[in-house]
């Protein structure tokens, strides 16, 4: 008797911890945290702190942990409705919005701590004005109430690049706001992409997502315009900015080449929900791939490898030049 309430307590805590963590919708968390890295990297130079980057990665990570334990709470209404969402654990009944609160409150408090003694001020205070944004003004103003809800709210997604630069330099320069840019323009085709395939649940409940508000066709024409956007604005980092080189400049042009072409496929067909499907999950694979380039490139090791086939290549075009121009004269 005793051993079976053990076990039953024992599966009761563990359901309570799994309820918990699914309110911090940890899927999103990485890609959150892969442009942090990215930010920190660039600013490094390519020597990170490892006892810095693992304070600014669990500091980013429970600041996203508490935006998104919020926005569970403020969505709840609607998390009923929608078949995709309605097992939450705040929906489902397995977390009261009161205990919620108390987690999300915790997680937030817990993150600006780490990162103002560990990392400094402005990282923390990014970090906070990142759980703020998304609570304010994506989740609370504009989700609800416009269909330019994910393009304005995007800016709550950029802010994590800010905080990486920010944990390792102190303060802000041209280079992270330009990733911030980066995954300001890239967050659109992103998410619409998403919301073509799920755009009967929004509509069931009334959030004026584009696919809802202005039909397939305005959607994918707004994702081909934003794709052609974020592509060259990714290679800024190598001119005028300088902050990348060589190695960033082929990943960057090669998964926008392939980024630009699924955007197009969708153009041509707008209700094709298998493509929009394969233009959310390259999406993803595109900026983890474009900040692992990012990440690569800032490495010593990779800039005196560029540097040493740059200049063998000048030494060898000098050569063949060398040679043409005796050719030349001996024909002559």
């Amino acid at each position: 008797m005793l051993g079976t309430s053990l076990t039953r307590q024992h599966e009761n805590i563990r359901e309570v911890i799994q309820s918990y963590y699914q309110l911090t919708k940890p899927r999103i968390i990485p890609l959150l945290l892969i442009t942090t890295a990215a930010g920190m990297w660039l600013a490094s130079d390519g020597q990170v702190d490892p006892i810095l980057l693992l304070v600014t990665l669990v500091g980013g990570t429970l600041a996203a942990a508490s935006a998104q334990v919020l926005n569970c709470i403020y969505d709840r209404d609607i998390d009923y409705e929608m078949l995709r969402t309605r097992h939450r654990p705040i929906p489902s009944g397995k977390v009261q919005p009161r205990d919620a609160l108390l987690f999300a409150i915790a997680l937030a408090i817990l993150s600006f701590t780490l990162l103002t003694v560990f990392a400094n001020l402005l990282s923390a205070l990014l970090a906070l004005s990142g759980i703020i944004f998304y609570m304010l003004i994506y989740t609370h103003i504009l989700k609800r109430h416009t269909a330019q809800n994910i393009v304005i709210g995007g800016a709550a997604g950029a802010i994590p690049a800010l905080v990486g630069w920010a944990a390792v330099t102190g303060e802000l320069s041209w280079a992270p706001w330009l990733l911030f840019i980066i995954v300001f323009l890239w967050t659109p085709p992103h998410f619409w992409a998403l919301a073509l395939m799920i755009h009967e649940d929004y509509a069931k409940v009334g959030i004026p997502m584009l696919p809802v508000v202005a039909g397939e066709e305005v959607t994918v024409r707004q994702i081909w315009y934003y794709t052609l956007l974020v592509v060259p604005t990714s290679l800024l980092l190598i001119y005028p900015l300088g902050e990348s080189g060589v190695v960033y400049g082929i990943v960057a042009i090669l998964l926008g080449s392939i980024f630009i072409k699924k955007a197009w496929l969708l153009l041509k067909e707008p209700k094709d929900n298998q493509l929009a499907r394969s233009m959310f999950k390259y999406s993803i694979l595109y900026m983890m791939l474009l900040c692992t380039g990012i990440v690569v490139d800032s490495l010593p090791m990779t800039r005196e490898i560029t540097a040493t086939v740059a200049e063998n290549s000048q030494v060898l075009i000098q050569g063949i030049s060398t040679v043409l121009e005796q050719v030349t004269i001996n024909l002559v």
